[in-house]
């Protein structure tokens, strides 16, 4: 059924509790609560809600109205929270009752808002901080003067990657999936020999000899990993089987939904197959054959899309995860930020940050700042072209005596410690937000965790600056 933009019953604010509730409220958050109230911002989140389902407009049950779901929504990635603490943090408090617009009335469950939450996609959630962003400028916190971009990565949510462990991962869901189509469909086509026990063996078996250095060892590793491969392509085997048998009808069910739970599984088995096949192929090269540059190599079965990102940190030489640029104008409001599918040369986002921040904001930067990664001639040359006058961007080869007395100068120094700025802005994104590790899966859901962290940031740094003022 239609679901309402905003909320009607009172607030907890109203009468008596106003008093209690209102010296508890945080500086800036009277203001973001003002921000909030915005119809622009209410009626994205209501139109993507109602495309959830074709008929969401008259049938249902009545849904949780736009504005709570928007608000808890960003209250939960303005704390860190997960849906479960979410849940438990507003119901018993009057604050939080009154800033996410449930007043008197029930607190939305976890996985209700969890399964709402998913409708607002990558694109809802851009227009949203564009709005926002749109807020600032007109609140005047924003002026566009100014412009620094940096990136950094947000890993996935996986354990530390090897061989070994990913093959076990592969065995792991492919017989699990094949328990369940024998569960529904009895003893018909294939039987079922379930190798976890021995896989298991083997894995252990490998990072025992992972201990042992010398030639010894390395063969001890050659011979685990050949009997582990042996045992997975018969998994494999196994499950190519299964999704035969299935498609001819050996393995069905005259029930309708049994059989449609069959279907579901087997498509399940199909995205699985290729990934472990992958993980086999990968294996094989780099234990045998020394080859660890495998065109497609997989880090995660659950999450393919993965990237091995090398950023030169002391602290974690490897990260696995995304790609995502930060840009910044004044009192640390991100005017964009955008998620990378592969990782891209910093140096190629510098004519793309200015278009971004020409859009937004309507006028070129008089000062854009960068570190040594984005820097290239054609770049600071293009950037002037587009009406920045002063490009802060090192270059740590030039040769050039003019360059080299332009990046002592005081403009130029201050301008590169205004830069480092950003990189203070992406600790507290990952320590305040949960930038450091993405909890959604897949594409969409990086892009739904990098947005909304973005968005809770700034209404933070909104807040507080017109607080201040």
């Amino acid at each position: 059924m239609i679901t309402m933009r905003c909320v009607s019953q009172p607030q907890f604010a109203e009468g008596f509790v106003e008093e209690a509730v209102g010296a508890l409220w945080e500086p800036w958050m009277r203001e973001a609560d003002r921000i909030l109230e915005d119809e622009q911002l209410l009626e994205s989140v209501y139109e993507a809600l109602l495309r959830r389902r074709p008929n969401s407009r008259t049938r249902g049950r009545p849904g949780v109205p736009a504005e709570i779901v928007m608000r808890m929504l960003l209250l939960k990635h303005i704390r860190n929270w997960s849906f479960d603490v979410l849940e438990r943090e507003v119901r018993p408090s009057l604050l939080y009752r009154e800033f996410t617009r449930v007043g008197a009335g029930k607190v939305p469950d976890s996985k209700t808002l969890g399964r709402q939450a998913l409708a607002l996609g990558p694109e809802v959630i851009k227009q949203i901080h564009e709005r926002v962003v749109a807020l600032a400028i007109e609140n005047k916190v924003v002026q566009g003067r100014k412009m620094r971009v940096d990136t950094t990565v947000v890993e996935t949510n996986i354990h530390y990657p090897t061989d070994s462990s990913l093959l076990g991962d592969g065995v792991r869901v492919l017989t699990r999936v094949m328990k369940k189509i024998a569960v529904i469909a009895g003893k018909a086509g294939s039987k079922l020999r379930d190798r976890s026990r021995s896989v298991k063996f083997r894995i252990l078996e490998i990072g025992r000899a992972a201990r042992s250095k010398g030639e010894q060892g390395k063969e001890r590793i050659k011979l685990a990993y050949k009997r582990l491969l042996d045992s997975t392509g018969r998994v494999v085997g196994q499950a190519k089987r299964f999704c035969k048998e299935i498609t001819q009808g050996v393995k069905c069910s005259r029930d309708v939904l049994q059989q449609a739970a069959l279907e579901g599984l087997r498509r399940e088995l199909e995205t699985m197959l290729p990934r472990v096949q992958q993980v086999m192929f990968q294996a094989r090269e780099r234990v045998f054959n020394g080859n660890t540059h495998v065109a497609g190599k997989l880090v995660s079965i659950f999450e393919p899309s993965t990237e091995v990102i090398r950023k030169g940190k002391a602290s974690k030489p490897t990260e696995f995860g995304k790609m995502v640029k930060i840009q910044e104008s004044e009192n640390q409001i991100i005017t964009d930020f955008q998620v990378y599918a592969s990782r891209p040369s910093d140096s190629d986002l510098v004519i793309p940050a200015l278009d971004s921040h020409l859009r937004l904001l309507g006028r070129a930067p008089r000062l854009m700042a960068g570190d040594a990664a984005f820097f290239s001639a054609k770049n600071e040359e293009q950037a002037k072209e587009m009406g920045v006058k002063r490009v802060c961007i090192p270059s740590r080869s030039t040769k050039s005596a003019a360059r080299k007395q332009e990046q002592r100068s005081r403009w130029f120094k201050h301008g590169q410690k205004w830069r480092t700025g950003c990189e203070g802005r992406i600790s507290v994104l990952k320590r305040r937000h949960g930038l450091n590790r993405c909890r959604y899966k897949g594409e969409h859901g990086m892009n739904r965790w990098t947005g909304l962290g973005v968005i809770a940031d700034n209404l933070i740094n909104i807040g507080r600056a017109i607080e201040n003022r």
